[in-house]
């Protein structure tokens, strides 16, 4: 091709689509980049910006969004003990003078553990669950120690219905959809039937389909059921289970939806978020000096509320994902075959949101600690490679 010479819109789609890892032949993606006000690149194969997927953990700053929304409407207070709220006492076991706070529980710091299965069924009080001391950190209590554990969220979760009243799901879509404009939910309860239609199924690498393959319906159960296999809601009493709508992992969302998350962030908050909520989220409330924390492959090295860091500078940290050591914040995402990303330059005024799935379970590293398609997807952004025309379409909707 002659130099200077334009890509046919055509040509510019298939460029596009090259630029995006395939780490299996079932795989799609889709990658998002923006600034504060317009999106500058879309990349897209297999599925659309417009189309939701389980984004898997970056639902759990979506969630924080929620509780910093509760704390500025004077609802909720991140230093308070949750027990509170919820009407009994919530203590690790091996220290039960300490108080668990949300500040705590957003940043993975209230001494839990992955240890029971944090999916708790309909029927089931997080409460009694929580009473099984393999929920718990066996060594560190709260305020002492790092450890990444999904069953922080439900509790979460539990206090905002407690202090509400609603249901999690109800209440996200009143307090966070909506303000934002997002097409979005929590295990589907909540998005509209157009978006029902584009759901994303999560592919595993062999093919099978491991999630979400709805076929332009909702799922008859929106939640995991009793032990017998009922899904009736109406006896659930909100506050009892914060686990029911997967508050750790189970947003909808799409990649222009995350982008938009993404942009409000950029703008310390625009009109649904103050500034210094904004500051709150980032933090950092914790970071790694070497013994304070489990890191998980170097990942977590930095934390916020809900907020994870990329390119901390740490010689013992692999988290740089762009590779050009510049400090993000945001979230990564990982489940049942689906890797995913959001991720701002707050310095740039840039940001990127992304996914793919039908990556392996065990899919190869790169250079950091992160999968080889994420670190191809989080790649720096080159026009060249997106389609213009695409991001004018999401802009002028």
């Amino acid at each position: 091709m002659p130099a200077g010479a334009i890509l046919a819109p055509a040509a510019l789609v298939a460029a596009a689509a090259a630029s995006l890892p395939q780490p299996s032949p079932h795989s799609v993606a889709v990658r998002v980049t923006f600034d504060p006000v317009a999106i500058r690149s879309v990349a897209a194969r297999g599925a659309g910006a417009d189309d939701p997927v389980r984004v898997a953990s970056i639902s759990k700053l979506v969630t924080a969004l929620g509780v910093m929304r509760l704390v500025e409407a004077g609802v909720l207070d991140l230093d308070r003990d949750v027990s509170v709220w919820l009407g009994h006492p919530v203590r690790h076991p091996r220290f039960p003078d300490r108080p668990i706070t949300l500040r705590l529980l957003l940043s993975h710091r209230a001494g839990l553990a992955d240890g029971i299965d944090y999916a708790v069924p309909l029927g089931t009080r997080l409460r009694d669950a929580l009473a099984d001391p393999a929920a718990w950190d066996p060594v560190h209590g709260p305020g002492d120690h790092f450890r990444y554990a999904n069953l922080g969220f439900p509790l979460i979760a539990s206090v905002m219905e407690a202090a509400t009243g609603a249901r999690f799901d109800r209440l996200m879509t009143r307090i966070v959809f909506r303000p934002l404009a997002l097409d979005g939910c929590f295990n589907w309860s909540g998005c509209s039937n157009a978006a029902l239609g584009r759901a994303v199924p999560l592919i595993g690498a062999d093919g099978a389909i491991r999630r979400d393959a709805l076929g332009g319906r909702r799922p008859a159960c929106l939640v995991v059921p009793t032990a017998e296999g009922s899904c009736v809601l109406d006896l659930y009493v909100p506050g009892e289970n914060g686990a029911l709508f997967s508050p750790q992992g189970g947003a909808r969302l799409s990649a222009r939806d995350l982008a938009r998350i993404g942009q409000m962030l950029l703008k310390r908050g625009a009109d649904f978020l103050s500034p210094a909520s904004i500051a709150a989220l980032a933090g950092p409330e914790w970071t790694f000096d070497g013994a304070n924390g489990a890191t998980e492959r170097g990942l977590y090295c930095r934390y916020g509320l809900a907020v994870q860091y990329s390119g901390t500078g740490r010689p013992d940290c692999a988290d740089d994902l762009f590779g050009d050591a510049r400090p993000r914040f945001g979230h990564a995402g990982e489940a049942y075959g689906l890797r995913s990303g959001l991720w701002i330059d707050p310095a740039a005024g840039t940001g990127i949101a992304y996914f793919v799935t039908g990556v392996p379970d065990d899919a190869e590293r790169g250079r950091s600690g992160y999968s080889v398609a994420e670190e191809a997807l989080a790649r720096p952004y080159r026009a060249e490679d997106d389609t213009e025309a695409d991001a004018k379409k999401i802009n002028r909707r």
